[in-house]
This record gives structure tokens, C-alpha cells and sequence, in this order.
């Protein structure tokens, strides 16, 4: 339908786009509509509790849904599970390619949903969850684990079975001697035949008991498991039959969702004495993977060498081979685990490279295995001394280096550390991050010009030469994937050595964004008029853009009390003018302005000049008058905000471009240009597409880098992004009949693309 005004008297438009309207309506009631929530992230091993209600996004067919997004690799099993006592559940996974696949019952007379599938690409797959009926509302519990699903319930504990097993650390658990929360699981097996027990989790930090006749085993980290934290155990039956398996966390008062594996082991997976020899520092080994070698759990050939050492060596150590993808992994006292896939400095292509510090005197193994199963071919394993400057490339899982704790400390480039190829020295640090989290590096040397570097999970390569301050350097972004960070302190010129000092941590981000406040600072007018009372044609949806757009602000903690929503009857000119004087007074230098309206929009006859070009000034139409855009810019010059914002879902609305953003600190969004109709959005049930947009943007879809700061590059990426999408073949049409496409109109005028426009998610 188009949104043009049609007041008494002037001929009527749209009838033709009306009944297109209705066809994709109908065809709304069986295909399943893009969803208008905001996308949370969900792990592999994860649970989320959430709720459908008034309020929430919708299917075309009427059903709630809410939206979780998760990364997928092709060809890998996953299982999600919904569950409820509320509602009748439905999941739906959607993904690359056009993939889809739905489960309404787990079993036959089940109303929980449980869908297993094994997925297509690589790439980012969204979790639909709903109900299998409109207007259902209640609370459920939603899991992602991998491989076929859990067969008993979630809760923990029982009876373990052979495969996947899936359970909960939570408060309400029995708590071990030393205070953690613990399941405990009962096994009953072939006694003399050798099993492993995998406890994983993205929750918490797992730690996995076994008790038995004569079994006593724990473990913490898995240390064949190439750096993780999750807990693995290989024992042998006893003759009794039958084990206790705990399931707990390695600190007190973690709880979290959990899968629990039991196999039957298959290869040797013990690496004490796999058939190397003893090395020691300056010494270079020659061997081969073959066939007939022991092998890790996973099919990898390996062999084991030992190493001697006492707490604070600086050891360096490679695996090199041109015949097979080198992996190299080292374990000692303590738990000491670390590993290393390629070297981190991309200067020595596939091969591995360690460069670490001991924690502790004893035995370690050193582990020369291949990246992928059943690799074979020679290599050359070398250990040497390293001088303590050159720190651990990769670190004890205890070690605390986190940018949420925190990183300070000092070191020294000196002519004994590592060369890059380019002839500079570099020390290396591995720092713990969180997807999401805005983090600052700051490297300072009066000894040289620094230079700092980043990489890490997903690709990313960050470098400073010179930050703010002279020479020194400084990183400041958002780190994309939970995961292990290198940090590489170096220097701008080859062969610089000195003293420095480096600290990392949480940042707000740069000035501007360091100053954005958090909490209720939207102070907003929301206009949406679909019962014009005879002064204009009415509209479907328009009011409710204006109230549902409330609600998703305020829900997400950022609408101020202060502002004020207006539909119907009470979308007055005089209504509009008195909103603005009362809001306008109380937001200030901190705050956003928002003005937001959902409705008709005209155009006028006026004398031709710099703004109107054509002749024609813009308006948007009330209840009973318009206001047009000079007359809106004038309201505009009243604020006096951090940043103002307005947003017009109306025909003719991108003529409001020039007339308001004349002035620093105000972003235009326009559903259409200047001398087009915008159209109803049947299929979202909104009274306009920008309108629909714009809810699920500010409320987390276009926070794409996980930082909870929604900037105005970000905003207007997504808005652009979602036009295209679902827009694009939308057609509109000028007053005077000329047909087009309806296109979105963005102008920033002086705001940067890094510029808030609003921080979600705290206070």
C-alpha cells in the first residue's frame, strides 16, 4: 500500500499495491518471515533460558520467536533443543545457501523440539526459537550441543550411556569437599577394557573425577587437546564392573550446561612413554611419523620426547617437516599444557614453533604429532635456549593473561630474542579475550620506536606503528571470537633493543566513545498515526511502529521516561510542537534525541531555492495538519544533544535531507527519496520497512561487532544491508505515476562512522 497522503478531495493511489499487499500477506500465513528479533549469540555446549511474549518479534503467522546466532563449520553435527513447560516448542535452523531445516515434537506426543542436523558451509547459522501456534507466551530453555544429541536429561547425573551425554552445573547440585557444584554419573562396563571420558563445556571450566575399585583418576585440562580447557580421562575398568564419574568445574561456584562423552578407547592415547628419547636444550632430533606409531585419540601419529627442566628455563622449540602439516604439543608439572599449531610470527609457513617459559622443575613431554589424522613423513625437532625477553608464545591455561584481568608488564628486546625476517627483534604474549570486548594494547619504550602487533581467532591482524603519543604505539579494537590472542612487541627499525613497558585491558574506546553514557539517555518522540480519523486514508501498522518501538527501547534499558509516544488521535501538529518543547528541555549534552514517526508524508508547492529544487517542500502529515521539513528543522535547532536523530517512515520522506541535517551531530534516515512513495511492510506487520529495521538494528542485530556500542557506521551498514535484502524489488511511484524501486536515504552530515548512537546492554 502506498503511504502518500490522500486527503479528501485528491484522486487515490495504490489500489494495485494494495492487492499485492494482501497476496504477500497471504503468503506470509506458510513461509516463515526473516526474523524481527535481535540476535543473541549461543556456543557450541551452551544453554540459554529466554522468553516468548508480547512484545516480540513475530512470523508472518502470528507465532513469537526469538533469534540466537551461532558459527558452523560444513560438515559438522549439531543438536539444539528446546524445551518448555509453557509452550507447545518449534525450532528452526536457518544458514548459508538457503538452509532450513525445522522440528516441531522431539519424540511422538513430545512437545519439546529436538532437530539434529549436520551443516552444509561454514559460516553463521541462526536458531529460530518459537511456538507451534500463534500467540503462545512462556519461558524455555534452549541448547547447543554437538554431534546426535543427548539421550537422557539435562539436568546431569544417572546413568551414563555410552556416546553423548549431556547435563547442568547448577546451584542447586551437591558440592564436592572443596565447594565446587558436581554431578555425579554411575557406569557400568566391561571390566578389563580400557574407556575415555570427555567432559567439555564453553560454560565453565570443566574438571572430571572417575572412582572406582582401584580407578582414581582426575584431570583438568585435556592435554592432548591442542589448548583447551575441557577434561578427558582414559582408564580401565575395574573388575567390579562399574565406576562413579563426577562432573565439576575446576573453580568453586561455577555452573553451566555441559556434554559428558563416554567411548571405548581406540589407539593408544597415553603419552608418557611413546617411543622417543630424552632431549635436552641445544639439541636438534630427526624422526618420522609413520604407520605402526602410537597414536593421540584422534588418529594422529605421534611420537614423545622428554625434557628436563627447572622452573624459569626460556625454551624454544620447533617441529619442522615438508612432508606433513607439523603439530606440536608440550605438557609437564602442574598441568602444563600448551601447544602450538603454526608458527604465530606467518614466518615459517605450516611448521610449529613454541617459545615459552617453564613453571615448574621435572619432566616434561614434548609432543611431535601431525595437524590432521593419519599424516606421515619425517621432521626435525630442535630445542634451544632462549634469552627472557623472548616470553611464552603459549601459556599455562592458569596463567591468568586476560584482557578482562588485565596484562602489565615490562620486558627487554635484546639481540638473544627472535629476528623477524625483517631483522627486528619481537617478543610474544598470549592474552585471553572475549568476542565483544573492546580492548587496549599500549606499548612504551624510551629505548626505541615501538611497534605493536595483534593477531588472533577469525583472522585478525591489527599493527601500530606510532599511537597518540611520539613513538609509542597503541591498538585499540573490538575483539571479533572468544579465543587466544599473540601480541608481538617490537620495534620499528631492525636491530633496536631496549626496555618497554606494555599493558592491556578493557577500553571504552576511543574519546568519543569512551564519553557515550550508558543507561536511559534516548530521549525520543515516537509519532505513528494508522487511524487518520478522516483527514487522511488510513494505514495498517503505522501506530504500532511507534509503540513497539518503545517497547524494545525501554526493554533495553535505554528510552529515558522522559520521552513521549504519540499515535492516533493524540498525533497532533499541536501535539508534535508540545512534545518537542518538553523533551527538548530535559535532554542534554550526554543524551540522544530521537524523532521518530510512522505515518503519511506529502509535498507542497514552494518557490524554487537551494533546498527545494524542484519546487516542492516535504511534510509529514498529523491528525489534523502538517509539519514540513523547514519547519522541522527549526524543532531540530532547539536541541542541544550529544546526537539527534531523526527517522521518517513516510512517502516523499528523503526531502527532510537537506532542511535538517544542516547542522553538526544529526543523522537523517528516510524511507524513501525525495520524490517517491514508501510502502506498507506487509510481511514484517510493520507499518514500514525502515520502521521494522530500525527495531531490530538498535536492539542488537546491527551491533555486529559484539561490543554493545551501536555506532552510526554500524547502523546505517545494517539499515543498507537489510534494504537491499528485502527491499530492493519494492516498487513506488512518484505523485504525478512514474514508477521506481523504493530506496533507503541515509545522510550522516558530520557524524563519523565510529560515532555511538546508542550503548546497549549496560548501564
Amino acid at each position: 500500500m502506498f503511504r502518500s497522503i490522500l486527503l479528501f478531495g485528491e484522486a487515490r493511489m495504490g489500489l494495485r499495491s494494495l492487492a499485492l499487499g494482501m497476496v504477500v500477506a497471504l503468503a506470509g500465513l506458510t513461509a516463515f518471515a526473516s526474523p524481527a528479533a535481535a540476535q543473541d549469540s549461543i556456543r557450541l555446549g551452551g544453554e540459554v533460558e529466554g522468553r516468548l511474549q508480547d512484545g516480540d518479534a513475530q512470523l508472518t503467522s502470528g507465532e513469537y520467536v526469538d533469534v540466537y546466532v551461532f558459527e558452523g563449520r560444513a560438515g559438522q553435527q549439531v543438536t539444539v533443543q528446546m524445551s518448555s513447560g509453557d509452550v507447545d516448542s518449534y525450532v528452526m535452523v536457518r544458514g548459508p545457501s538457503g538452509f532450513a531445516e525445522f522440528n516441531d515434537d522431539r519424540d511422538d506426543g513430545d512437545v519439546d523440539s529436538q532437530l539434529t542436523v549436520r551443516l552444509p558451509a561454514n559460516g553463521q547459522y541462526r536458531i529460530q526459537a518459537t511456538t507451534f501456534a500463534p500467540g503462545e507466551s512462556g519461558g524455555y530453555t534452549l541448547s547447543l550441543i554437538e554431534g546426535s544429541g543427548p539421550e537422557i536429561a539435562r539436568q546431569g547425573g544417572g546413568q551414563v550411556q555410552s556416546g553423548t551425554n549431556a547435563g547442568q552445573l547448577s546451584a542447586s547440585d551437591d558440592s564436592i569437599s572443596s565447594g565446587e557444584y558436581a554431578d555425579s554419573w554411575s557406569f557400568t562396563g566391561t571390566p578389563g577394557q580400557t574407556y575415555v571420558v570427555r567432559l567439555n563445556s564453553a560454560e565453565f571450566d570443566p574438571y572430571l573425577m572417575v572412582r572406582g575399585d582401584g580407578v582414581e583418576e582426575d584431570n583438568d585440562d585435556d592435554q592432548t587437546g591442542r589448548g583447551s580447557r575441557n577434561s578427558r580421562i582414559e582408564f580401565i575398568m575395574p573388575d567390579a564392573g562399574e565406576v562413579s564419574i563426577i562432573t565439576t568445574s575446576y573453580e568453586v561456584g561455577e555452573t553451566g550446561a555441559y556434554t559428558l562423552v563416554l567411548e571405548e578407547a581406540g589407539g593408544t592415547t597415553a603419552v608418557a612413554s611413546a617411543g622417543g628419547s630424552t632431549v635436552r636444550p641445544g639439541q636438534a632430533v630427526t624422526g618420522r611419523l609413520d604407520v605402526g606409531n602410537d597414536t593421540l585419540r584422534s588418529g594422529e601419529y605421534m611420537t614423545v620426547y622428554t625434557l628436563n627442566g627447572q622452573a624459569g628455563d626460556h625454551i624454544e622449540v620447533t617441529l619442522r617437516s615438508d612432508q606433513f602439516d607439523p603439530y606440536l604439543f608440550v605438557q609437564g608439572p602442574g598441568d602444563f599444557a600448551v601447544a602450538n599449531d603454526d608458527d604465530d610470527t606467518g614466518e615459517d609457513g605450516v611448521n610449529s614453533r613454541l617459545v615459552l617459559t617453564l613453571p615448574a622443575s621435572g619432566e616434561y613431554q614434548i609432543v611431535a604429532t601431525s595437524y590432521a589424522p593419519g599424516e606421515t613423513g619425517t621432521y626435525r625437532l630442535s630445542v634451544s635456549n632462549t634469552d627472557a625477553g623472548s616470553v611464552q608464545t603459549a601459556v599455562p591455561s592458569r596463567a591468568g593473561n586476560s584482557f578482562a584481568d588485565g596484562v602489565s608488564l615490562s620486558g627487554m628486546l635484546s639481540p638473544s630474542d627472535e629476528q623477524l625476517t625483517t631483522g627486528e627483534y619481537a617478543d610474544r604474549y598470549v592474552i585471553t579475550g572475549r568476542r565483544g570486548d573492546r580492548v587496549a594494547l599500549d606499548l612504551q619504550s624510551e629505548a626505541f620506536d615501538t611497534y605493536l602487533l595483534l593477531r588472533g581467532p577469525d583472522d585478525v591482524s591489527a599493527d601500530n606503528d606510532d599511537g597518540p603519543n611520539g613513538t609509542n604505539s597503541r591498538i585499540d579494537m573490538t575483539l571479533p571470537a572468544d579465543g587466544d590472542y599473540t601480541v608481538s612487541v617490537t620495534s620499528f627499525q631492525p636491530g633496536e633493543v631496549g626496555p618497554y613497558s606494555l599493558t592491556a585491558g578493557l577500553s571504552m574506546g576511543t574519546p568519543r566513545q569512551a564519553g557515550v553514557q550508558g543507561g536511559p539517555r534516548v530521549f525520543a518522540i515516537m509519532v505513528g498515526i494508522s487511524d487518520y480519523g478522516g483527514y487522511s486514508s488510513d494505514l495498517a501498522y503505522t501506530a504500532d511502529d511507534a509503540i513497539k518501538l518503545a517497547e524494545d527501547l525501554r526493554r533495553e534499558g535505554v528510552l529515558n521516561p522522559s520521552s513521549i509516544v504519540l499515535t492516533d488521535a493524540d498525533a497532533t501538529v499541536g501535539g508534535v510542537r508540545r512534545a518537542f518543547a518538553e523533551v527538548a528541555a530535559q535532554a542534554g549534552p550526554d543524551d540522544i534525541f530521537l524523532f521518530f514517526f510512522s505515518g503519511h508524508g506529502s509535498q507542497q508547492s514552494v518557490s524554487i531555492s537551494g533546498n527545494e529544487l524542484d519546487g516542492l517542500t516535504e511534510t509529514i502529515v498529523l491528525r489534523d495538519g502538517q509539519i514540513t521539513d523547514t519547519e522541522m528543522a527549526e524543532l531540530f535547532a532547539t536541541l542541544d544533544t550529544r546526537l539527534s536523530l531523526i527517522v521518517l517512515d513516510s512517502c516523499f520522506s528523503g526531502g527532510f535531507a537537506r532542511n535538517v541535517v544542516n547542522r553538526p551531530g544529526v543523522i537523517g534516515l528516510f524511507s524513501s527519496e525525495e520524490d517517491l512513495t514508501s510502502q506498507v511492510a506487509v510481511k514484517f506487520q510493520a507499518g514500514g520497512y525502515l520502521s521494522h529495521f530500525l527495531r531490530t538494528g538498535l536492539t542488537g542485530e546491527a551491533n555486529y561487532d559484539g561490543d554493545d556500542l551501536i555506532t552510526a557506521g554500524e547502523l546505517t551498514t545494517y539499515l543498507r544491508r537489510k534494504f537491499a535484502a528485502e527491499v530492493m524489488d519494492v516498487q513506488t511511484q512518484t505523485m504525478d505515476g512514474q514508477r521506481s524501486y523504493q530506496h533507503l536515504v541515509v545522510e550522516r552530515g558530520g557524524v563519523q562512522v565510529d560515532d555511538v548512537v546508542i550503548r546497549i546492554g549496560r548501564g
